[in-house]
């Protein structure tokens, strides 16, 4: 696999040892348990899999790469390099500009740039429209395009399928920059449409089986579906992808539902020419990180931490997974960890960091269990193992405790 040069401040000591240490254990990664480190009075449960993935890495080895090469010139970024606060503020300081946030809003406006600057492709690629007005600019559009390759497997599976008739369903937040992304190269060869849950797919199911009126689709789905599209034509063969960082588990729940619905509006003899399988679209790093994170729920903790940035997808499913068995605290930082008796945490469902007294239990030993999101640097979660540490004045040193990992 392809290695990238990745800035030394978001590398780590400790889990980059941790994570040799498994690697050489378990070369084919088999094995999802999370790693026992008990430092005496604090034990951690830290996830098989997390951290930067091959789509973060390479987009920050391009991004860092590009200001270094280019002294001088303007550089913008079309919307956030990857959803981490720490790393997105450290390249503002560097002298990149973003030209809108998350949402599409606008910050520089287009007549702004010229053909003298640079414009980075972030790791959620961008839209057919944006990158061939860019194109028609005069600006390069290859050279600075970090889109995951992962994302861009998607957009093929998805143009294959259009190629064949099938409409697509995209599994994804209608608002998150890679789902507008993969809508505007899903629409140039299908009809498309945008479902973000079970319970969304499930109205569709009662649309493609006629048991909603046709014409509610068009209030129910309004800005999620691709122009011209009919309910009546293009909901006959149809094949679901994602938005890479959804659950894996939810995507796979929502193509065995759609299945069964065709099967049951067509017949079981008739499925290949009404449904497309699309497993192989799954993000393996988004599989992985999810699928040790599951894991985990196996084991017994006293509390959970997921490290990473509040708006980042894959991050915010970590901790939708550890929230169902533990009291799971959801940190951007080490500095959200104030103290022993006080942490600010970002509270999922209310979209706001609120703060905890008392979150460590008073006890003999206490366990926690510790993931971050595919954007997240190891040094973060570095920082938050040492936080925690430095309340528990009789903790083992780290150099014994890894010593003894197996």
């Amino acid at each position: 696999m392809k290695k990238f040069e990745i800035p030394d401040r978001y590398r780590s000591s400790i889990i980059s040892r941790l994570k040799e240490i498994r690697k050489l254990d378990d070369p084919r990664k088999k094995d999802f348990k999370p790693t026992r480190l008990n430092f005496g009075p604090i034990e951690f449960l830290i996830a098989r899999h997390f951290g930067f993935c091959y789509g973060v890495e390479n987009a920050i080895d391009i991004a860092y790469k590009t200001i270094e090469e280019n002294p001088g010139k303007r550089i913008f970024l079309l919307s956030e390099m990857i959803h981490n606060p720490h790393v997105n503020e450290d390249l503002r300081r560097r002298g990149i500009e973003f030209i809108m946030d998350n949402y599409g809003e606008q910050f520089i406006g287009w007549n702004d740039i010229t053909s003298k600057d640079i414009v980075i492709i972030p790791a959620f690629g961008t839209t057919i429209e944006i990158q061939n007005m860019l194109a028609e600019k005069g600006i390069d559009t290859v050279k600075y395009n970090t889109t995951c390759p992962f994302v861009e497997k998607v957009w093929n599976r998805a143009g294959q399928l259009g190629k064949n008739n099938y409409t697509i369903i995209i599994h994804g937040k209608a608002k998150h920059e890679e789902t507008r992304a993969t809508f505007s190269h899903s629409i140039q060869n299908s009809p498309s449409v945008i479902v973000r849950n079970i319970e969304e797919t499930k109205t569709l199911a009662k649309i493609i089986l006629g048991e909603i009126e046709s014409m509610e689709f068009y209030k129910l789905f309004a800005g999620k579906y691709s122009e011209g599209f009919s309910v009546e034509n293009d909901l006959r063969r149809i094949g679901v992808v994602n938005q890479t960082t959804m659950l894996a588990s939810e995507t796979e729940t929502i193509a065995e539902y759609l299945k069964e619905t065709i099967i049951k509006k067509f017949g079981i003899e008739n499925i290949k020419d009404h449904f497309a399988d699309t497993r192989d679209t799954l993000c393996y790093a988004t599989n992985d990180n999810q699928s040790a994170t599951i894991e985990m729920l196996k084991e017994e903790a006293d509390l959970a931490i997921v490290v990473g940035g509040y708006n980042s997808s894959n991050t915010t499913h970590l901790y939708e997974l550890l929230e169902q068995k533990f009291k799971t605290y959801f940190v951007s930082d080490a500095d959200k960890i104030v103290s022993k008796k006080l942490i600010y945490h970002f509270d999922l469902h209310n979209k706001k960091e609120i703060t905890t007294e008392n979150f460590l239990p008073s006890k003999e030993k206490v366990v926690i269990a510790i993931t971050s999101g595919a954007s997240c640097p190891d040094s973060i979660v570095d920082n938050v193992l040492n936080k925690l540490l430095s309340f528990f004045n009789t903790a083992k040193d780290f150099n014994e405790v890894l010593g003894a990992v197996k």
